[in-house]
């Protein structure tokens, strides 16, 4: 399994994660439940309009948390806008209740890639594993 796997894997099986952006000085945080591994990247989604679309475009660095049981993944990361209307369609395909608020040219879906990632796995049980993907 790869590094990359490993980590949609763990988000995909607890569902949701938050997500740390910045806005000035001030950080903001959210939960989010969208996730799609797509051409061997992994992907958020999110409306244009949003607050965390604005943030992320004024500065893309941010931090993803995600726990299950005694168990936590944090990922720190770029999160790089990628607008192409394939992963739109491949997130909607995977999550059609998403279609109640967006489609693929809708103008405000979009997606951002987890770029320049490194996740670290934690636990109350063992040594935390730091992965780059």
């Amino acid at each position: 399994m790869t590094n990359l796997e490993r980590v949609y894997n763990f988000l995909e099986e607890v569902q949701s994660y938050s997500l740390a952006t910045v806005e000035g000085d001030q950080p903001r945080v959210r939960v989010f439940g969208t996730i799609l591994c797509y051409g061997g990247k992994l992907y958020i989604q999110t409306g244009k309009k949003k607050d965390v679309a604005k943030q992320l475009y004024a500065n893309p660095k941010a931090e993803i948390v995600s726990c299950k049981g005694p168990e936590w993944l944090r990922i720190t990361c770029k999160l790089i806008e990628n607008d192409d209307r394939n992963i739109r369609v491949a997130m909607l395909e995977k999550i059609p209740s998403l279609r109640a608020m967006y489609n693929e040219d809708d103008g405000n879906m979009t997606m951002f890639e987890i770029a320049d990632a490194t996740a670290t796995f934690s636990s109350f049980t063992a040594p935390s594993e730091t992965i780059k993907f």
